[in-house]
């Protein structure tokens, strides 16, 4: 895995993934989208989808613990800090050595910077919320957000994809 492949690939998902709106209506159809998705691979994830301050969706599937809906929650924080997947997040500070408490002061129980947490961009309007999913690996838990999201904005998900890492 090159991390500064990766970065550049999701600042490009980033970029690409913006919403011309996002409401309840769409909160729901990712949501669904998601959970079609992991029902046909009978994956074990919590998805968790909100604007700052309001969860609009949640849905913890089969086997999923509570620990999942507070790793989704904890990635959750870290996008609505940072404005960035939690991914990226990261990757940056693997590159960098250090962790979210070193370089930025933040606590452990309520951020964490694994994979899974993918900010929901609005044109116009930037960063007003996030899509969560947490249960698989974290890479894996990214690319399940930005496939999902490639198929409700009609985006190729191939030329968005991370590198088999």
């Amino acid at each position: 895995m090159d991390i500064a492949h990766d970065l550049q690939t999701i600042a490009h998902q980033e970029r690409v993934l913006t919403f011309p709106q996002f409401h309840a209506d769409e909160a729901w159809q990712l949501g669904t989208q998601l959970r079609e998705m992991a029902l046909a691979r009978d994956a074990a994830i919590v998805i968790d989808i909100r604007v700052f301050g309001r969860v609009l969706f949640h849905v913890a599937l089969d086997a999923t613990t509570p620990d999942n809906a507070r790793w989704a929650e904890r990635k959750a924080n870290t996008v609505a800090h940072f404005h960035r997947s939690s991914y990226a997040i990261g990757l940056a500070l693997q590159q960098a050595g250090a962790t979210l408490a070193e370089k930025y002061g933040l606590d452990a129980s309520a951020f964490a910077s694994h994979g899974g947490a993918f900010p929901l961009r609005v044109a116009n309007a930037g960063v007003i919320g996030s899509v969560t999913v947490s249960g698989l690996r974290q890479r894996d838990d990214h690319q399940f957000v930005v496939e999902a999201l490639c198929a409700v904005r009609g985006e190729d998900f191939g030329a968005l994809s991370l590198a088999r890492g």
